[in-house]
């Protein structure tokens, strides 16, 4: 199982970015200071966050065109929570307008990439170097898809994980197989699909059901369709105690949920 190819992940991004700005234009003020999904948060902190990793991943890709790199975040992670915490409270129209201008640049960015071909040799385009993970401009790409499928969910707009489609699922399984304990091996077995293994341990355990519902498991989500099944040597067992997310920088992990 792969990433999404850039032809692919280009339009993912459109539909995932309209999605998510299509539900902020239903909220009104209460609706934003509303509790989300995550621990803590309200709407509008959620809708502080899209925007400001979509900004951010807008630099990374504004600097890597001129062959230079730039921390993610101004200020770093301290930056990143401030500014966070200082726009959660804006009223609905104030976080529509900033949404707007941020995914709009994000996309602006995205699209303005060169074809993929020879820029995988020539590190430039999708391949151009970026900070976030030590990595290239394509997994910026994908990190943003996470943020906005995933934290369109956490706005309880009507848009959870069973709404996740089949290739965004299979992305999961492959980034947050990094969350596997080093002695476990989960053999995911999606209804009506191919078995996969990830995690390389000798405690091996079948997780079962839905896609839909293993992805959001392994994404620190409610599953939504009542699906999911833990079973070792045949016999139903508690599911598996997952390791945090993994971190936007190589050296570290961090715990919570937020992305």
């Amino acid at each position: 199982m792969t990433a999404p190819a850039p032809d692919k992940l280009l339009p993912a991004l459109h539909k995932a970015a309209a999605d998510v700005a299509a539900d902020a234009a239903k909220f009104s003020d209460s609706d934003v200071q509303a509790p989300s999904a995550l621990p803590g948060w309200t709407r509008g902190h959620v809708l502080a966050h899209l925007t400001g990793i979509s900004n951010a991943m807008a630099r990374q890709l504004e600097y890597a065109a001129h062959g230079e790199t730039v921390e993610l975040y101004d200020g770093g992670m301290e930056g990143r929570n401030k500014a966070i915490d200082m726009a959660a409270g804006h009223d609905a129209a104030t976080h529509r307008a900033d949404l707007t201008a941020a995914l709009d640049r994000a996309l602006r960015a995205f699209d303005a990439l060169p074809g993929v071909k020879d820029s995988a040799a020539n590190r430039t385009g999708w391949y151009a170097p970026i900070t976030y993970r030590g990595g290239v401009v394509l997994d910026g790409g994908l990190a943003l898809w996470r943020e906005l499928v995933i934290h369109t969910s956490d706005l309880l707009a009507g848009r959870g994980p069973e709404t996740w489609s089949r290739p965004f699922c299979e992305h999961l399984f492959d980034f947050l197989a990094a969350r596997v304990q080093p002695d476990d091996r989960l053999v995911l077995q999606p209804l009506g699909l191919q078995p996969l293994a990830i995690g390389s341990g000798t405690r091996s355990t079948v997780i079962s059901g839905m896609i839909t519902d293993i992805a959001a498991w392994l994404a620190g989500r409610e599953p939504t369709l009542g699906s999911l099944r833990a079973s070792a040597a045949a016999d139903g067992v508690d599911l598996p105690v997952l390791l945090p997310w993994p971190s936007g920088t190589p050296a570290a992990h961090r715990a919570d949920r937020k992305g």
